[in-house]
């Protein structure tokens, strides 16, 4: 059996496998991020060691841990942890003492992104490793020269199991976004502080003996690297052929598109695809489900409320048109200051336009990079829904509506927990390839036909959505 282990930013989950794809148990843990200002988005990373000390005693009483033969690791990113020593077992639990770790949401690394992306030879987001730990060195020194190493989410979660620091390195074609001895040289940063790389799909190590023994696993059982969460989900959800797009909807949405040949534009990001001899072509919205947390407080509704709001409302929103762009906005217009736009608010307009218009604008996001995607060679066939958000009929509805593209959904909700499963199988020599046991886990539960009778109205819509986004 397999123990999977997913980071997300406003939950901590994980699950046991067996090798035929099933879930024998579960657990999760909420998660919560300090907000200070719009620019900064911080967490305790002692928090994930707590929750996962907290999820193996509620997995423990399901399936004997004894039974798992290996633990795969994701996580959300581009997030940083400054750690400022080797990790501990205390009579506390899990310890690693670390600064607060920043969020990718983590927007105050502007200026040290311009002087990234001149050097990388590309935009590089505020939110990315580099521009983080160089923005702490220029305006925290004290920190800076206090860190041993700079860590991203899953990688602490390993340091603190194994106690070796390794960096993942999702694939080919990310080098932009990463770093090498020049590029740390000319930003005056120290070598030591950046571990060496892992891929996922390796190994970070064993258990350390006594951390095995105080939650009860077999000794030097070895900790898998699961990649960053988008890579879990893209096998999680299926998608391991051109022509297959995953939506992985969560606080952010990635849009994962399979492509057969290496597509370039610099409103998206393209790189190798977790199943040779493919290509991932990717865009990101920052701010999806944080936006549907958002309307849910500024209404005083809870989440099932707003949802039922949105489902009395008319297809199109009474003409109210949602931007959702809340705390800057990555794909396609990779810019940190943009901000959210409400357009065509009148006297007729009330809380259930409201509540769909946020949903109608998320969805219009999506088929945005889609859109983009296409322009630029990419064939778009169907669309697959990953993450907890993938449970909203509604949701589900609109987006093949507004994308006019066929929205499957896997049986599997949580697809990173699966994807990570999926990983595990192949390193334990369960099945030959990563498409081969997808192709045998994955299950589609229900699928969404596009209605075309709305098309020309989220056409126009969509049209002009485009139009005020800039």
């Amino acid at each position: 059996m397999l123990l999977t282990v997913d980071i997300g930013t406003s939950s901590f989950k994980s699950a046991i496998w067996d090798f035929a794809g099933n879930r024998t148990a579960f657990a999760a843990v909420p998660l919560s991020i300090n907000l200070s200002d719009g620019m900064r988005h911080e967490t305790d990373s002692g928090q994930w060691l707590k929750a996962f000390e907290d999820c193996c005693r509620t997995l423990a009483a399901a399936v004997p841990l004894t039974a798992i033969e290996a633990v795969v690791i994701s996580g959300n990113g581009p997030s940083l942890v400054p750690v400022l020593n080797k990790p501990e077992l205390a009579a506390g639990g899990l310890n690693v003492s670390a600064a607060p770790a920043r969020l990718w949401l983590d927007r105050r690394a502007a200026r040290a992104a311009e002087q990234v992306s001149a050097l990388a030879g590309g935009f590089v987001d505020a939110g990315f490793f580099l521009p983080k730990a160089l923005d702490i060195k220029t305006n925290e020194p004290q920190l800076y020269e206090k860190t041993a190493c700079f860590l991203g989410c899953p990688e602490l979660l390993a340091f603190a199991l194994t106690g070796e620091a390794r960096t993942v390195f999702p694939s080919d074609g990310f080098e932009r976004w990463f770093w090498n001895d020049s590029i740390l040289e000319r930003l005056g940063l120290d070598r030591e502080k950046f571990p060496p790389f892992i891929r996922p799909g390796e190994i970070f190590g064993g258990f350390a003996p006594h951390t095995a023994a105080r939650f009860g696993f077999k000794p030097d059982i070895p900790v898998i690297s699961g990649g960053p969460d988008f890579f879990a989900a893209i096998l999680g959800a299926g998608v391991v052929q051109p022509g297959q797009v995953c939506d992985r909807a969560g606080t952010s949405e990635g849009i994962n598109a399979c492509t057969e040949n290496h597509i370039t534009d610099k409103r998206l990001m393209s790189y190798r695809h977790p199943v040779k001899p493919f290509f991932n072509l990717s865009g990101i919205v920052s701010t999806t489900g944080k936006a549907i947390e958002w309307g849910c407080n500024l209404l005083g509704q809870t989440y099932d409320d707003f949802f039922a709001l949105a489902q009395t409302a008319q297809a199109g929103a009474g003409g109210l048109i949602f931007v959702p762009y809340l705390a800057g906005e990555r794909a396609p217009v990779w810019n940190p200051s943009a901000r959210g736009i409400l357009r065509g608010l009148s006297l007729s307009t009330g809380q259930s336009e409201f509540a769909r218009s946020v949903l109608e604008g998320i969805c219009c996001a999506i088929r945005d990079i889609m859109g983009i995607m296409e322009e630029a060679g990419a064939v778009v066939r169907e669309l697959r829904i990953a993450g907890t958000a993938s449970g909203s009929e509604l949701l589900n509805q609109i987006k093949a509506d507004i994308t006019q593209k066929q929205v499957l959904v896997p049986r599997q909700k949580e697809a990173e927990l699966l994807g990570l499963a999926i990983i595990g199988s192949c390193v334990l020599g369960k099945y030959a390839s990563f498409a081969e046991a997808a192709n045998a886990l994955v299950r589609i539960e229900k699928t969404y036909q596009p209605d075309r009778k709305l098309a020309a109205l989220y056409d126009s819509l969509f049209e002009e959505y485009r139009r005020i986004r800039g």
